[in-house]
């Protein structure tokens, strides 16, 4: 590990030759996934999560989204020519060197969103942005050996070249946060390491929450809480294998377990990408996937010295404007099927919602046009525009939720029990009489209404209202990051400016 920082300042990813891959489809993605993965529901290991009643019709969405990439017709949307085969892979995994390229990065995210309204967010694109910004930025890596900038540079291409899905667990368990890492009543609680090999290392302990996780391929680890010294066993960059011996997924309790059909249940039967809580247990990992290793300075830079956060938060960006989009057309569908349409207090509340949803696709928009590019070429995305929408994200997003609950009153639950109250000879009559609307039969108006109230009102609805009031991280956090970036002395020097003005005789005096 002697070779210096300076190699890794020329241009960006010398070609490496890699053999050629066509595009994944679902398909291929489905076969994937039964590969000995160690996921645990109920005390019991899943056998295959394609399978699995309560987690095969997600694993069938994230399919779909393996299929729109490899559509012909979807080349130049969701896919770009590798720059070290030729051949074409995901756009998720283009580093930008244009603000074009990440204009086509944001409509690639924008059109998987959209496949899924918005409702799964850790889809592939998400943490290839981060692995994009590794290898954008490998000096960073490399300030703590050489190799480790070789290594994620090396890992990057890998995960391009063959369409894989990285998700991550970049959060220590909620034990004592009272106490750093290495202080805590047991050093393997925390994921860390626990022993070093010539061939690599060994990582026991806990670490949360891989989204996502069991329908992923690979499992980025590492932390992005803040470690002290003493926590340097803690202070890792790692890419592990899904079915990694050791290696164990906990996902919440899955919300399609009741979810009988999809009718009743439109989003949560299909679209419940589930949480994952890991755990490992003395997991090996060779160190050709180790990209940190014991190093405080670098485990924090990666995230802020890179691109990584912003490209990865691009992607969260489009997916929740995405989501915003769905919900204001709930909203409107909602209340042409009730006549409010057109009644002038809805009209305003529907002019609140739709801007505060244009407000979040504008700052995403604005991450594109402020981009700057740096020194070797590679774009990022103003970081300003990005932490101003995280920052508002948390409390627009009850606000607008809020609202379109008080606009539809006891709409979403003057409901019949079930599909089967439709389809019953002795019910059927009552519900297709009553439960019309002016536009609509009783069948259409329900499933309107169900699918309302699986994304406004149901459990799965619940997770995602909490998902989106902590997905940058707790508030202070995100506003934090919001200070750091803001152009404070732009402001205060105006205010200087101003003051200056007290010195200056006026004219008259």
């Amino acid at each position: 590990m002697s070779a210096s920082i300076e190699a890794y300042a020329t241009p960006l990813l010398s070609p490496r030759p890699t053999a050629p891959k066509a595009l994944r489809t679902g398909a291929d993605y489905l076969r994937s996934l039964d590969d000995g993965r160690a996921v645990f529901i109920d005390g019991e290991q899943v056998k295959n999560v394609t399978t699995h009643p309560a987690l095969r019709e997600a694993a069938r969405s994230a399919a779909r989204l393996f299929d729109i990439a490899s559509d012909p017709a979807m080349e130049e949307r969701m896919t770009f020519v590798s720059p070290t085969t030729g051949n074409r892979v995901l756009r998720a995994y283009q580093i930008p060197r244009t603000h074009a390229d990440l204009k086509a990065k944001r409509l690639a995210s924008e059109t998987w969103s959209e496949s899924t309204f918005g409702m799964m967010g850790r889809t592939p694109d998400h943490v290839a942005g981060f692995f994009c910004g590794y290898a954008a930025v490998p000096e960073v890596f490399a300030a703590g050996g050489a190799p480790f900038a070789d290594n994620v540079v090396s890992y990057y291409e890998h995960l391009r070249e063959n369409h894989l899905w990285a998700t991550y667990a970049i959060v220590p368990p909620q034990v004592d946060r009272s106490k750093p890492a290495h202080k805590q009543s047991d050093p393997t609680l925390y994921a860390g390491v626990v022993k070093e090999t010539d061939g690599g290392i060994v990582i026991a302990g806990a670490q949360q929450l891989a989204t996502a996780g069991l329908y992923s391929d690979v499992l980025y680890l590492s932390c992005i809480h803040p470690l002290q010294p003493g926590d340097e066993n803690y202070a890792i960059g790692v890419a592990i294998p899904m079915n990694a011996p050791g290696l164990r997924l906990y996902p919440r309790r899955p919300f399609a377990v009741q979810a009988e059909n999809g009718f009743d249940h439109p989003l949560t039967s299909r679209f419940d990408e589930s949480d994952c809580f890991v755990v490992l247990k003395d997991v090996f990992v060779p160190w050709e996937h180790v990209f940190i290793y014991r190093n405080l300075e670098v485990c924090r830079d990666q995230w802020w010295k890179t691109p990584s956060h912003s490209y990865g938060n691009l992607q969260a960006q489009a997916r929740y404007a995405a989501k915003l989009r769905f919900m204001l057309g709930l909203a409107m569908r909602m209340n042409e099927a009730t006549g409010n349409a057109a009644v002038p207090p809805v009209m305003v509340q529907m002019g609140e919602l739709a801007a505060l949803a244009s407000i979040v696709e504008t700052m995403l928009e604005a991450q594109e046009l402020k981009a700057t590019i740096d020194e070797k070429g590679v774009v990022w995305p103003s970081k300003t525009a990005l932490y101003a929408v995280m920052a508002l994200q948390s409390e627009i997003n009850p606000k607008m939720v809020d609202m379109v609950r008080e606009m539809t009153g006891a709409a979403m639950i003057t409901m019949p029990s079930s599909l089967k109250d439709l389809d019953s000879a002795v019910t059927g009559p009552d519900i297709e009489r009553y439960m019309a609307s002016g536009i609509s039969s009783a069948r259409d108006r329900i499933a309107l209404m169900r699918l309302a109230w699986d994304f406004f009102g149901s459990e799965f609805g619940n997770r995602h209202q909490q998902y989106e009031k902590f997905y940058g991280g707790a508030s202070f956090l995100v506003k934090q990051n919001m200070y750091r970036n803001y152009d404070f002395a732009r402001a205060c020097k105006l205010v200087d400016s101003a003051l200056a003005l007290s010195a200056t005789p006026l004219a008259n005096s």
